[in-house]
C-alpha cells in the first residue's frame, strides 16, 4: 500500500496553473484565510487576486481567470522565497488594499504552526519522546496501545523495549536507554507486515521513500501478540490515511467559506489566442541571485549547442524535471 506521503504533493511541491481539482482541499487540509485583493506581483503585476492560506500550502489565483494560479509549501508586500527540487523560486504578494496587516499574520503565523508541529509527519530518530516512562502526547494524539516486551532488530542482538501505537504514529523505547527511541508517523509508513527474519516472525515497518525508504523491524511475542499489533496498526493506518491529522492548528476568528466555493471552474473558450510572446512561469518566478550579467558561454554534449553556464548545483537534468 503507498503511504499518505507518497501522494501528498501539497505541501513540498511548487506548482504553477494548476487545475481546479487540484486547488481543493484534500482529506485533512483545512482552509485557514482568504485574502481578496492580493496582487501576484513578480508573475501576474497588475492582476488583483485571491490568496488562499491552507495549513499545507499558500495558493494564489487571478480573479480575472482563475486557471492562472500558483502555489507555495506558506500598499504592503509580502515576500516568499522557497525552494523546490533544488531550484529557487521568489515570490512578491501585494496587498492592493493598503492598511490590513492580515497578509502577513495569517501566512506567518501558519507558517510557524506548520515548523512547529513536524513531529506529526516526520519519522524521528533519538528524540525528546518519553518522560518517566510515559510517552510524550502531541495535541489531539491519543494512546490506543501499550505493548511491553517489545525488541528492536536494528542491531545483531536486538535491544528490548516498549511500543507505543496512538491515533497519529507509533513510537517504540528502549527500556535501558529511552533516548534511544524512534517515532513513526501513520504519515510515512508505505507497509505494515509481518516477514521471517533471523530472530523469527517479526513485525516490519517500511517508511516512505521521502524518509528514505527505512525498514524497520520489531520482534512481538507470542504470535497472536504480533498479530494483533499488526491488525490494530494496520487499521488505524487506514483510518489515519482518511482523514489525516497534520498537526497545523490556527484558526482565525473569521472562518472562510470552504475553499470550493472560492474556486470556480475556468470556462472554456470558444477561440483561441495566440499571445505574442510565450509566457514562461518559471522563468517569472526563477531566483538567481542577484545576477547582474550572463555567464560565460559553454559547449554541452547533451545538447550539442553552447549554453549558458549553469549556476553551482544545478543540472540541465534537473531544470527539466522541474519544467515537466
Amino acid at each position: 500500500m503507498a503511504g499518505v506521503w507518497d501522494v501528498l504533493w501539497e505541501d513540498r511541491d511548487v506548482r504553477f496553473d494548476i487545475t481546479a481539482q487540484q486547488m481543493k482541499t484534500r482529506p485533512g487540509e483545512v482552509l485557514i484565510d482568504c485574502l481578496d485583493s492580493i496582487e501576484d506581483t513578480k508573475g501576474n503585476n497588475g492582476d488583483r487576486g485571491r490568496l488562499l492560506v491552507t495549513n499545507l500550502r499558500i495558493i494564489w489565483h487571478s480573479l480575472a481567470l482563475p486557471r492562472v494560479n500558483l502555489y507555495v509549501t506558506t500598499t504592503e508586500a509580502l515576500y516568499i522565497l522557497t525552494k523546490s527540487n533544488n531550484t529557487r523560486f521568489e515570490f512578491i504578494f501585494t496587498n492592493v488594499v493598503p492598511g490590513s496587516p492580515r497578509l502577513f499574520t495569517s501566512v506567518i503565523a501558519v507558517h510557524r504552526a506548520y515548523e512547529t508541529s513536524k513531529m506529526y509527519r516526520d519519522l524521528k530518530l533519538r528524540g525528546a519522546l518519553i518522560q518517566n516512562k510515559q510517552l510524550r502526547l502531541l495535541p489531539r494524539e491519543e494512546v490506543y496501545d501499550k505493548i511491553n516486551g517489545v525488541w528492536n532488530l536494528s542491531s545483531d542482538q536486538g535491544n528490548l523495549g516498549t511500543f507505543f501505537i496512538t491515533n497519529v504514529r507509533i513510537v517504540w523505547h528502549a527500556n535501558m536507554n529511552e533516548s534511544f527511541n524512534v517515532s513513526i508517523p501513520y504519515l510515512q509508513i508505505r507497509s505494515i507486515r509481518i516477514r521471517d527474519s533471523k530472530f523469527g516472525l517479526a513485525l516490519v515497518i517500511e517508511s516512505s521513500q521521502q524518509t528514505g525508504g527505512y525498514v524497520l523491524g520489531f520482534k512481538i511475542d507470542p504470535m497472536d501478540k504480533l498479530q494483533d499489533a499488526v491488525k490494530e496498526i494496520n487499521s488505524l493506518h487506514k483510518v489515519y490515511s482518511a482523514n489525516p491529522i497534520f498537526g497545523v492548528d490556527y484558526e482565525m476568528e473569521e472562518k472562510p467559506q470552504p475553499l470550493e466555493e472560492l474556486t470556480v471552474e475556468q470556462p472554456l473558450d470558444d477561440v483561441e489566442i495566440e499571445p505574442d510572446e510565450q509566457t514562461d512561469a518559471f522563468t517569472a518566478y526563477f531566483a538567481d541571485g542577484n545576477k547582474q550579467q550572463d555567464r560565460e558561454p559553454v559547449f554541452s554534449e547533451e545538447l550539442g549547442i553552447a549554453v549558458e553556464k549553469l549556476k553551482e548545483g544545478f543540472t540541465l537534468q534537473g531544470l527539466w524535471e522541474v519544467m515537466a
